[in-house]
């Protein structure tokens, strides 16, 4: 059957692998797909990643890295569902996320694994594991619910399905499971099927199911089928059937009868199994696809089998629902995405005429609205109303595929029957059953709503409208109308009849929905019209409509100042603003002249309107000059001087200032620039000071940065008004820093009298010129002085302050000012008062009246610089009787008993409160002694050394310094550069220590000596307390300290020192000793103490006689001491010595330092007998290990032997290694062979050239780098027997493969490495990389064997790594092989093209380019041949038919000048209709002459230049081909040229044929005349035949009458009269039948008006109204068909249009 009239379109929508799947994931566990939006693929390699296919955009898949064991894409949403296993468990973990949103919806973890899962519903997943199912919903927080376990028959089943009914009530689990013993290839299938309301489940065999829902003839909701399909072996025999079965059936309805079918397998697929179902509910079809590839379609009805066909060669592993198609999807193992389809066109005749299944035809075409039953369906409604069973017919005529029977026709029929008396009227009912199918169209709801109206029952209309049973039309709203507007309105909008929804809207006075109805629909009504019309009587009504029109897209339909102007014209001056203020608020450059207009007419007519417009700032395009001067006019002076630009124009209007709101005016100076801003200033002073002087003061204080505050200063001076000065200032002084401007402004307060302000800014600004200010307040001579000592309080003028008050008798404000201002500052006014010589009473008075608050120290200094200190002895005695602790009274008190000589010794020694320094200070000239006094009784040490020094005191000094016992003090005295230091020492030494008996004191005394580093007074001082028999003599810090100075400052004594004390610290000082190069003396001490060991190392460290140590350590006979002679020896290279020292001294502790020197200087002997040692007190493997190595580097190798059989901690390994890598290998080998390291014994053995026992020890250690190491070394000894030994075993790891195939071709052993790696193929672990690795090694050096070598190992090749070696060698022939073995098809062809000698196969050719997938390639595969083998391109293009582009090959084949050679390709892909290949074609027809050919081909294939051919070979030589031409006019419709072409060949008959087909009048009859010019009066009257209809009779009479050629006319005259003739006849007779019929119809009325009655009142459909009197039936609701449009019928015409001769 040809695949173009199967009834099912097989076709490819996607290849997985082309958008870049890797075929091993195109599996049942990788891919899902649950629905027809998505498919998903899960990648393990070479990263774990989710890949989405959007099958809308399949070539845009969505790459997510993702790791998971499942992924599910929801069915309608882009909601992925994962799933994957916790590590160490059973348990999964699910996850929900939404990928749009890029956020987790739901996560789960179950406690058992899940075998399979899936999307039943799009809100709802279904989850099998292996024992039950969960239902788990996408929706809240909810977990997964339990809703069955599984059956026992499903145990040990793979599960391949899930799923539930649209009413998830049911559902149903599938599972496979290994064939029955006599048949295990044959696949067993088991179902279980659960009830969710019975909760009971049913276990079935069965393959594949699914759940559809049928709606049952006379039921009124649909029933649950389920459709299983089974295979299975009774008795040895194979059973396959389709089973529909009605679930739940709906009780006292009627019930689906049970259905089942054959499924009949081919033999050829005898072990083939169903794997997938799908139903269709669009056309109400089963699919049963099989795992081999086989579609079967069954009729759900009826289990009928429709269709059987293989859809796939590979098998099918999945399959989804393509519900909006109607068919399914199914993903075969290719990764091939294929749709199935109905095919809509054939598969109605396909059921009629190959199956010959009528019934089911038309039910198929019922269900599924197809073509292709219409002769059926009309056949059997002519049927059924010719046996008159008027409901069955009305049910077909509803039913009726693509509403054939749903015309007009089918509603005069019905109209037509007569109702019988008790029954329903057969019209009525056919629309009552086309209201319970659906939808009326326009003329059957036209003629139901003419019923109905008639009846006045608007009810029905109104619901049937509601329940969109009614098709809309503007005639059916004209039919309504007369009966409520509003539904008419209604159905006027439905119908988009759009004039008559304005009128009425128009009608309703609703204009608004009128633009709104308008734009929606993109009509234009007429706005000018409906504007005028509203203006008369709704005003505000027609402003919102202009302002709708306004707003409307696209613009305002009718002008803004026309729509004004109506407004105007009609003096509606408000709802003009009104429309103009809200069209204008965009502010547009084009609107500026209606921005003047809408200002003029209200500043003429409501100025205060025009105010407000300005003052909202709207407009910014009008005529500003017109506007100022109409608001001048108008009186809004303040909009005419923000319209005005002049000067004077400013200055004649800002006068009016009576008129006009200050601060609007102080508003518009902010305009102005700074110059015209102070004229208009200066007009308003000089108009009116006094009057306009507020208004200046604020405009200068808002604008004084813009105007500068200079000039505004200077504006007021001129006038001299100190009153404007004095509030401009006032509120510029708080943001002004200019000293000038605060100084003015006090000077204007104090001129206009404002003292307390005054006094206010002189005490809180900071920015005035203080002393311009003083000098100022004193000039001014103020009443109130308050403001005067603001000022000098805080400028610090307060003796200039106290001058003024004193000289002007002011003694009351000195007072208060010392009292209250600021008693702080009473020693200044003090000290003025006794400048200006004011009596002693009144300064005693002020300071006792101040008291406490005064200072004293200011007072004091005051007083003291002036030589009246005395004045305050009775101040300072009352402050000190108060309980006084001031140092400062106290320091006053102490000066004043100094001076009067009142005991001051007393005082200095007990009075605790004065600064002892201040005091001092003050006796330094009077009497140094107290100074010293006072300075030690505070501890002033710079200024008692300072008097002490300047007077000579140096013994109190010397006594002070002992005595304070304090480092820093005793370091400044000892400094240097101190000149008196000398006669310091000389009296602490002789004076001050002698006396002192404290040992801190000396000790002190002693540091700052060695801190001031003394060293020489130092042992003076020492020598003298300790050894002059002192109380100090035997101290044992003194004597250490003695021997420590003499050390550093004079070596020599130190040795005597040494002898003569004996109680210091030996070990310090003798390290001291030894720090200062004092070695003898450091032995000595040593010595002195018992000390060794410390001794003996002065010896070898700092002596450096190794000689007198060895004696020293003889003489003591210590094992530390020889130790410590040993470790220097050793450092100085005495290795032997060392040993013997460390042997004498019995220490094992530097064995480490022992084995690097011997083994530095090579005493292995030595090194053995000291190892040997120490192994008896040490177990240590360093010590073994070293033995080892010390016995094989003198090699005693039998002592190796006997060693390691000994216990021993040796690391035998590491003595191994060492070993070689000295290569020491025969003690190696002893090592390596004892702790069996094959390994390295095997590398041992190489190295030893034993290759025979390196293989036996490789073979041992199995180890890859091990037999490589063995290989290469066999290799360059050229033992290739014992490498390819060695080789077999490495070569079957992948990883080392190559590194063996380098190393053998690096040394040219080509022949040896082949016979290595065919060797290797017989290995039980052969894999890939031994048959590449071969395969190259072919393609480089044995190419004869190549090919043999890739047809056996195909399968078990690394084709792209052999494909670049075969590249890399020119071996084209296998490289293509190769290529073709990988689906690498392009490459392939590629190949076979560039290096065709070699590579091309004609056959094999053709298999490869139907496969390409890079469309270019054919076009590069049509130049090829056409160049190499032009012989066979015809087979080449006939096999790529289908895949190139016809007119590209058509293209090459005419620029490369060979389009003959492409000819048979042409005319077979010719019936494609392709415009180049049927040009190509025509033009070689043209080119032989062939014109039958070119005929047919113009005939069949109309898709080619017309005109451009029939222009090419209109004046070609040989006639058919210009008959050909005017042909190719005719068709193309250019008669004319046609009919001139005719005319000139003389091809009348041609002629004649194209005028008649052009239905042409003009053209026939301009015919005819030319047959008369011409004289041909046998063309004439062969014309009147052939353009009958065309020639009008009178035109033909004319002609033949004039032209004497009436008898060749009389044959078409007696015709013409002859048919007329017949249809009068048949006008009388359709008059005479009508009457007739009229008067019957008339008779049975009254009849028919009671019956007709009745039925209106039971039937909720409408009825016809009764006919009213005097009016036939036919007319106004009766069922009389019409009456026939047109004339009368045409008899029916023969070729070219003449009738047939009637007889008489």
């Amino acid at each position: 059957m040809a695949a173009a009239n199967a009834p099912i379109t097989m076709k490819e929508a996607l290849t997985l692998t082309s958008i870049g799947i890797n075929p091993q994931f195109i599996t049942f566990t990788h891919v899902t797909m649950e629905s027809d939006k998505y498919i998903c693929v899960r990648e393990t390699a070479p990263q774990n990643s989710v890949v989405i296919i959007d099958m809308n955009m399949p070539m845009q898949p969505l790459r997510r890295p993702i790791t998971a064991d499942s992924a599910l894409m929801n069915p309608n949403t882009r909601i992925l569902a994962l799933k994957a296993q916790l590590p160490g468990t059973t348990q999964d973990h699910l996850q929900i996320f939404n990928i749009e949103m890029k956020a987790k919806m739901k996560s789960h973890q179950m406690p058992e694994q899940i075998v399979f899962w899936k999307w039943i519903t799009p809100k709802m997943l279904g989850l099998v594991t292996q024992t039950s199912v969960y239902h788990w919903s996408i929706e809240g927080d909810s977990e997964p619910v339990k809703m069955f376990d599984r059956t026992a028959n499903l145990a040990s089943n793979q599960i391949i399905n899930y799923r539930c009914d649209p009413t998830e009530k049911w559902l149903v689990l599938i599972g496979i499971a290994p064939g029955s013993p006599e048949r295990p290839q044959l696949v067993k299938g088991n179902m279980q099927l659960f009830s969710v309301d019975q909760q009971r489940s049913q276990a079935l065999e069965a393959h594949a199911a699914s759940f559809a829902s049928f709606k049952v003839l006379g039921n009124e909701n649909p029933s649950t089928l389920i459709s299983f399909a089974t295979k299975t072996i009774n008795a040895g025999q194979v059973i396959s059937k389709l089973h529909v079965i009605e679930l739940g059936a709906q009780p006292g309805k009627q019930a689906f009868t049970k259905k089942q079918a054959d499924l009949f397998f081919p033999p050829d697929f005898a072990d083939d199994f169903p794997v997938a179902m799908q139903i269709s509910q669009k056309y109400s079809l089963i699919y049963v696809i099989t795992k081999l590839g086989l579609l079967f379609v069954y009729d759900l009805e009826t289990a009928t089998a429709v269709y059987r066909n293989r859809i796939s060669p590979d098998p099918i592993f999945l399959t989804s629902e393509a519900s909006s198609a109607g068919g399914f999807y199914a993903i075969n193992r290719r990764g091939q995405v294929l749709l199935a389809t109905v095919n809509e066109a054939t598969i109605v005749p396909f059921v009629s005429g190959q199956l010959n299944n009528l019934e089911l035809a038309v039910n198929l075409a019922k269900r599924g609205n197809l073509p292709g039953a219409e002769n059926l369906v009309v056949q059997r409604f002519q049927e059924l109303f010719a046996q008159m069973k008027y409901k069955e017919a009305a049910e077909l005529a509803a039913e009726s595929p693509q509403g054939i029977l749903r015309t007009p026709d089918t509603v005069a029929k019905f109209q037509s029957v007569p109702v019988q008396a008790g029954q329903t009227p057969p019209l009525l009912q056919y629309f009552g059953t086309l209201l319970t199918r659906g939808k009326l169209n326009a003329f059957e709801s036209l003629e139901l709503s003419r019923l109905v109206v008639n009846q006045n029952k608007k009810n029905l209309l109104e619901n049937w409208l509601a329940e969109d049973k009614l098709e809309c039309s503007e005639e059916l709203g004209d039919l309504v109308k007369t009966l409520d507007n509003d539904l008419a309105l209604k159905i006027y909008i439905k119908a988009r009849a759009t004039p008559k929804v304005v009128a009425a809207f128009a009608e309703r006075r609703e204009f608004d929905k009128i633009l709104i109805y308008s734009k929606q629909v993109g009509y234009s009504p007429d706005y000018l019209f409906l504007l005028q019309t509203i203006l008369r009587t709704d005003p505000q009504g027609a402003v919102n409509f202009a302002l709708m029109m306004a707003q409307m897209e696209g613009g305002c339909p009718v002008d803004y100042n026309t729509i004004t102007d109506l407004f105007l014209q009609r003096n509606l001056i408000r709802e003009a603003t009104a429309f103009l203020l809200d069209v204008l608020k965009g502010n547009l450059p084009e609107h500026g002249f209606l921005q003047t207009k809408v200002l003029e007419i209200n500043l003429v007519t409501f100025p205060n309107v025009a105010d407000a417009i300005l003052a909202n700032g709207m407009f910014s395009h009008y005529d500003r000059p017109r506007i100022a001067q109409l608001c001048e006019k108008a009186g809004l002076y303040v909009r005419a001087l923000q319209h005005y630009t002049e000067l004077p124009d400013i200055k004649r209007v800002i006068v009016n200032t009576h008129a006009i709101e200050p601060q609007s005016l102080v508003e518009f100076f902010g305009t102005l620039s700074r110059e015209w801003a102070l004229e208009c200033m200066k007009d308003l002073l000089l108009v009116n000071l006094r009057g306009n002087l507020q208004i200046i003061v604020q405009v200068a204080k808002e604008y004084s940065e813009q105007l500068g505050a200079d000039q505004c200063i200077k504006l007021f001076e001129q006038f001299k008004s100190y009153e404007g000065l004095y509030f401009f200032l006032g509120s510029y002084l708080s943001s002004s820093e200019d000293p000038e401007i605060h100084f003015k402004y006090i000077e204007a307060a104090a001129k206009t009298g404002q003292i307390k302000e005054v006094e206010r800014v002189t005490r809180e600004s900071n920015f005035y010129d203080a002393e311009k200010t003083k000098n100022f307040l004193m000039e001014a001579k103020l009443p109130d002085a308050r403001p005067l000592i603001n000022v000098c309080d805080r400028f610090g003028f307060v003796p200039d302050l106290t001058h003024y008050l004193y000289t002007n008798n002011m003694l009351r404000y000195i007072e208060g000012y010392v009292q209250k201002v600021n008693p702080g500052n009473a020693p200044l006014v003090v000290g003025q008062l006794l400048d200006d010589e004011c009596p002693e009473d009144f300064i005693k008075g002020l300071i006792l009246s101040v008291r406490s608050l005064l200072p004293v120290e200011p007072l004091v200094e005051e007083c003291e610089k002036r030589n009246r200190l005395r004045l305050l002895t009775q101040f300072l005695e009352h402050l000190v009787s108060e309980g006084s602790q001031d140092v400062h009274v106290h320091n006053a008190l102490g000066k004043i008993i100094i001076d009067s000589n009142n005991n001051p010794e007393h005082f200095l020694t007990t009075n605790p409160y004065y600064d002892s320094r201040v005091v001092g200070k003050y006796c330094e000239k009077r009497d140094p002694t107290l100074a010293v006094v006072a300075y030690r009784r505070g501890q002033c040490d710079d200024e008692l050394i300072n008097v002490t020094n300047k007077n000579s005191l140096f013994k109190l000094q010397a006594r002070y310094v002992v005595e304070r016992m304090d480092s820093d003090l005793w370091e400044k005295v000892l400094v240097p550069e101190n000149e008196y230091r000398r006669q310091l020492i000389d009296q602490v030494v002789s004076t001050a220590l002698p006396e002192s008996k404290s040992p801190e004191q000396v000790s002190a005394a002693v540091k700052a000596f060695m801190t001031a580093d003394l060293p020489h007074e130092l042992i003076e001082l020492l020598e003298k307390i300790v050894l002059q028999n002192s109380a100090f003599s035997g101290n044992f810090n003194l004597q250490n300290l003695l021997i420590l100075t003499a050390i550093k400052a004079d070596p020599s004594r130190v040795m005597d020192y040494v002898n003569r004390l004996d109680n210091f610290d030996g070990p310090a000082v003798g390290e001291v000793a030894v720090e200062a190069q004092l070695y003898e003396e450091a032995f000595a001490i040593f010595k002195k103490f018992n000390l060794n060991v410390q001794a003996v190392n002065v010896l070898l460290d700092n002596i450096r006689s190794i000689e007198r140590a060895v004696e020293f350590a003889f003489r003591v006979e210590e094992d530390a001491v020889w130790s410590q002679v040993g470790k220097a020896q050793l450092r100085e290279g005495l290795v032997s010595d060392a040993i013997e020292s460390f042997i004498r001294a019995d220490d094992a502790t530097q064995f480490l330092d022992v084995i690097r020197a011997a083994e530095d200087g090579n005493v292995y002997h030595d090194l053995v007998r000291y190892l040997l040692m120490v192994r008896q007190k040490v177990k240590e493997p360093k010590v073994d290990s070293e033995l080892i190595y010390a016995y094989a580097k003198i090699d005693r190798l039998g002592e190796i032997e006997e060693f390691i059989l000994m216990p021993n901690v040796a690391n035998l390994q590491n003595v191994g290694d060492r070993l070689y890598d000295e290569a020491l290998y025969e003690a190696a080998k002893i090592i390596y062979a004892f702790i069996s390291n094959w390994a390295k014994l095997a590398v041992t053995l190489v190295k030893l050239k034993q290759f025979q026992g390196a293989v036996d020890a490789a073979r041992k250690a199995n180890s890859a780098k091990t037999w490589k190491e063995v290989c290469f070394a066999c290799v360059d000894a050229e033992e290739f027997r014992l490498a390819q030994i060695c080789g077999l075993n490495i070569i079957v790891q992948v990883d080392d493969l190559e590194e063996v195939s380098d190393y053998y071709q690096n040394r040219g052993c080509f022949n040896e490495l082949i016979s290595l790696m065919e060797s290797g193929l017989g290995l039980e672990r052969a894999h890939m990389g031994i048959f590449t690795e071969l395969g190259v090694l072919y393609a480089r050096y044995r190419p004869e064997k190549l090919m043999e070598h890739i047809k056996l190992f195909s399968t078990r090749l690394n084709i792209p790594k052999l494909i670049r070696a075969c590249d890399e060698q020119q071996h084209w022939k296998e490289l293509t092989y190769l290529y073709i073995q990988y689906d690498e098809f392009d490459n392939a062809a590629t190949t076979v093209m560039n290096h065709s000698p070699e590579a091309w196969d004609h056959l094999q050719f053709k298999d490869i380019a139907v496969k390409v997938a890079n469309v270019e390639l054919y076009y590069k595969a049509v130049h090829f041949y056409l160049q190499e083998h032009p012989d066979l391109i015809n087979d080449l293009l006939n096999v790529l038919a289908l895949r190139v582009d016809h007119t590209r090959v058509v293209d090459i084949m005419r620029k490369a000048g060979h389009l003959h050679l492409v000819r048979p390709y042409m005319v077979a892909v010719q019936s494609n209709n392709v415009s180049a290949v049927n040009e190509a074609l025509n033009e070689i027809y043209v080119e032989e002459e062939d014109y039958d050919r070119l005929r047919e081909s113009i005939d069949l294939h109309d898709n080619f230049d017309q005109i451009g051919l029939a222009q090419k070979i209109e004046k070609h030589e040989l006639l058919e081909m210009r008959r050909v031409a005017a042909y190719i006019y005719k068709k193309a419709g250019r008669w004319k040229q046609s009919i001139a072409l005719s005319k000139k060949d003389n091809m009348y008959k041609d002629a004649m044929e194209t005028a008649s087909q052009s239905g042409d009048r003009e053209l026939a009859e301009e015919l005819l005349v030319y047959f008369i010019d011409q004289g041909k009066k046998e063309c004439f009257a062969s014309c009147l035949f052939v353009c009958y209809d065309l020639i009008r009779a009178d035109i033909a009479l004319e002609l033949a009458w004039m032209n004497n050629m009436v008898d060749f006319a009389f044959p078409y005259l007696l015709q013409f009269i002859r048919e007329y003739t017949g249809k009068v006849d048949e006008l009388i007779k359709d008059k005479f039948e009508a009457q007739n019929e009229v008067k019957a119809k008339e008779k049975e009325e009254k009849d028919i008006i009671a019956q007709q009655n009745m039925y209106a009142q039971l039937l909720p459909l409408a009825l016809p109204a009764p006919p009213m009197p005097g009016i036939p039936s036919g007319v106004g609701g009766g069922f009389a068909p019409p009456p026939p449009m047109g004339g009368m019928p045409m008899p029916p015409m023969p070729p070219f249009g003449m009738p047939p001769m009637g007889s008489y």
